[in-house]
């Protein structure tokens, strides 16, 4: 037997155990060395066997602790005892009771950092000598240094400390360089958006007074002909993991966006969304690691790596007046982000505990992704697309016909599924067709296929009556 099978064995023995209820939610699992002994097989067999099982939703591992039994990981409808498929329909009237399963977009795994890690960056933050002052508009110099060595080593372009600004979340950076943009223009910006794109962006941009201009997207991200034939002063764009629709812009794709706005003065707002998740394909480079010309505004946060409750930010800006519009508009908004936030987060970086943390998700999000991927493969539904999957903690599902996307939306809400509809992310309605979001960011592997199941019946039944 290779080493493949005998980590699959052990995977399978290990579910069967959790599905027939003999091992329950929080029980733990022998160590790695002594159920090696027991199976008579070598150690490395039975890591590989509960990394798998931890990325499934199984077990939860944790460095120097016993791997336990994840909560809600058994009892799956459908599934035998050492067998793993998909589960049946689940009837609506019993469904809340069983499921309740909150797949809506933006929720990352926010309970898979190590617990040692989490406390000792809290810690880091408490034992911070109390001073009386007040913060620094631009952030914390501790974070702002940390941040550039992330961005060096993640995303191939290293600003200066200077250049990097603290904000409370994506949505408060965009307000932030829409207001720059219209003191430094002295009227109302102009301001193409991805469209179906980032509603709260969206609503971030127009409540600092900015005049949003739809651009579709295509396979290669924002539609470069459609944004060229538009009088704009700025576009933002999301070119690593377009949000919803998960095209990935091409270097070819990001260079001819940065021509044209170094010919026509416009500046890209680059939100990095899902860059850190990629599950196939060779990374892109980030727009802001091509850009010669000093056009590019880049945006990154921790919503999607750790906690979006963090509510933390940063915006990198480039030299010139640009750059100095969106600082000064920093300092006149002062400071947002709590200090003790910015210090654990630094705290993170600078132990290297951030990387640990998400070298944990990627594996997890791939797993899942995977799971989508095979369960959507042989529905019988014509013309279901899963999109998005190459990156990122969502997916996309479209469909022809009905039923229409808020239509199971609703029906998955009866039935205990949160989703989200994608006509929602639309500033021009009818261009996406239909279809659903699906966030796999925060659950189990079983929640998931819990979750699929009541999609899949819900398209079916909508494909076969009114929509």
């Amino acid at each position: 037997m290779d080493q493949s099978s005998k980590v699959a064995a052990v995977v399978a023995r290990v579910r069967a155990l959790v599905h027939d209820g003999t091992l329950g939610a929080g029980d733990p699992l022998p160590s790695t060395r002594s159920l090696a002994g027991e199976l008579g097989v070598a150690r490395g067999t039975v890591v590989a066997a509960y990394e798998q099982l931890d990325g499934e939703g199984y077990l939860r591992t944790r460095q120097g602790a016993a791997a336990r039994v994840v909560a809600g990981a058994g009892g799956a409808p459908g599934v035998s005892r050492g067998q793993r498929g998909p589960a049946p329909d689940v009837a609506p009237a019993e469904a809340p009771e069983r499921l309740g399963v909150d797949c809506r977009p933006g929720i990352p795994a926010v309970a898979a950092i190590s617990d040692r890690d989490w406390r000792a960056a809290w810690r880091a933050a408490a034992d911070a000598p109390l001073r009386n002052a007040l913060s620094e508009p631009a952030g914390l110099p501790a974070l702002r240094e940390q941040l550039v060595v992330q961005l060096g080593l993640a995303r191939g372009f290293s600003p200066s400390v200077s250049q990097v600004l603290v904000a409370a979340g994506t949505s408060e950076a965009l307000s932030l360089v829409a207001e720059a943009l219209g003191t430094l223009l002295g009227r109302a910006p102009r301001i193409a958006v991805e469209d179906p794109g980032y509603r709260s962006g969206h609503r971030a941009l127009t409540s600092a007074g900015a005049d949003l201009v739809a651009v579709p997207v295509g396979p290669d991200g924002v539609d470069l002909a459609a944004l060229a034939a538009v009088d704009v002063d700025a576009v933002v764009v999301s070119p690593t993991h377009q949000y919803p629709l998960g095209s990935v812009m091409p270097v070819g794709h990001r260079r001819a966006l940065l021509a044209h706005a170094s010919a026509v003065g416009m500046v890209v707002v680059e939100d990095d969304y899902d860059s850190e998740f990629r599950h196939r394909g060779s990374p892109v480079p980030a727009l802001a690691a091509l850009d010669t010309d000093g056009v590019v505004v880049h945006l990154g946060g921790f919503s999607k790596t750790l906690d979006p409750r963090l509510r933390c930010a940063y915006v990198v800006v480039p030299a010139g007046p640009v750059g100095e519009a969106v600082r000064s508009a920093r300092t006149a908004r002062g400071a947002v982000v709590a200090e003790p936030v910015q210090v654990t987060l630094a705290h993170l970086l600078r132990t290297g505990a951030f990387r640990r943390h998400l070298g944990r998700v990627r594996r997890d999000y791939t797993h899942r992704r995977e799971r989508i991927a095979v369960r959507l493969a042989d529905t019988g539904i014509p013309g279901l697309e899963a999109r998005a999957l190459t990156g990122g903690l969502h997916a996309v599902l479209t469909w022809p016909g009905t039923p229409t996307g808020a239509a199971v939306v609703t029906r998955a809400a009866a039935d205990g599924v949160l989703l989200a509809d994608l006509a929602d992310y639309e500033l021009e309605r009818g261009r996406s067709g239909n279809g659903i979001v699906l966030g796999y960011g925060a659950v189990t592997l079983p929640e998931l296929d819990r979750a699929l199941d009541v999609v899949l019946t819900a398209v079916r039944a909508g494909s076969s009556g009114p929509g």
